[in-house]
């Protein structure tokens, strides 16, 4: 069965481990610093012990390099069991790299009582046999962490997949701020059902109360306002990167309003582009 394999190499400080990240977050199962010669073996494993639909992407530098001669029986052997394989080579200028690792702090892993130059120039050289492989070649100089995410998705042909996960989640002011919001909306300024017998003992997954809370006049024009104002910011946060967001709608207990209006925006959201999940963490208080 035919499974695609992104093999991530270039030198060191050009990108490879955002990448990586980038391939992890498309839902890729990713492995860093794998011996190129351990990766056929690999791959006949993910065979049985990886869902049939998922992708493969790989690391490989030169923190293995006494495994980088002769990669050419390597790759035959990954296209002879089925795999779609694809050799992303990751590059920059000299300059760059020079002055990347400088502002890391990091050691260059072939500069060794060397300069980082020196460690620059023998790493071009080790990975010359990958760079003649390469089924594309990218060229990070002038680059940053946004441009790089979205050129690897066009390449790849993922950018489809590049959904903002938005986490609707309703809460009690009471029991206090949910630490991981982003986007907090109060709506304790609505009316309140829990002044009303028969309501106070139900929730917002209840049609009825449900129905008290968003038919109120001061409710539909908040939906108004909060939809577009969601409408504004999503692309804002997509286009920065930001693949998770949170928003927190609070109430006193958490049980009531937030709950109506989470589960009205839940059903109503105001962008089909991204995927949406719903938590009501205090519903069960009180």
């Amino acid at each position: 069965m035919s499974r695609r394999l992104i093999v991530i190499t270039g030198l060191s400080g050009s990108g490879k481990s955002t990448a990586a990240r980038v391939l992890e977050d498309q839902g890729y199962f990713v492995v860093d610093n794998l011996p190129l010669v351990m990766l056929p073996d690999f791959m006949r494993r993910a065979q049985s012990g990886l869902q049939p639909d998922t992708a493969v992407g790989v690391v490989i530098d030169v923190r293995n390099r006494g495994f980088l001669a002769d990669p050419d029986p390597v790759f035959a052997d990954l296209r002879e069991q089925g795999n779609s394989l694809e050799i992303l080579f990751f590059e920059a200028g000299d300059e760059v790299l020079q002055r990347r690792y400088s502002e890391t702090r990091r050691a260059h892993p072939l500069a060794v009582m060397q300069t980082v130059q020196a460690g620059i120039d023998r790493e071009r050289q080790q990975l010359r046999p990958l760079r003649d492989r390469a089924t594309r070649i990218i060229d990070t100089s002038h680059l940053n962490v946004r441009q790089l995410h979205d050129l690897l998705l066009g390449a790849l042909g993922e950018a489809q997949w590049a959904l903002l996960i938005v986490s609707l989640e309703s809460f009690g002011y009471r029991y206090g701020l949910p630490p991981s919001s982003d986007l907090v909306f109060d709506v304790r300024f609505l009316p309140n059902p829990h002044y009303i017998d028969e309501l106070r003992p139900l929730t917002g997954l209840n049609e009825r109360l449900r129905d008290y809370v968003l038919s109120q006049p001061i409710c539909g024009e908040f939906r108004e306002h909060l939809d577009r104002m969601l409408e504004f910011l999503l692309p804002h946060y997509r286009d920065e990167g930001k693949s998770y967001l949170t928003v927190a709608i609070g109430c006193t207990g958490g049980r009531h309003r937030s709950v109506s209006i989470v589960e009205d925006l839940a059903q109503n959201f105001p962008s089909n582009s991204v995927a949406c999940h719903i938590n009501h963490r205090d519903i069960d208080r009180g």
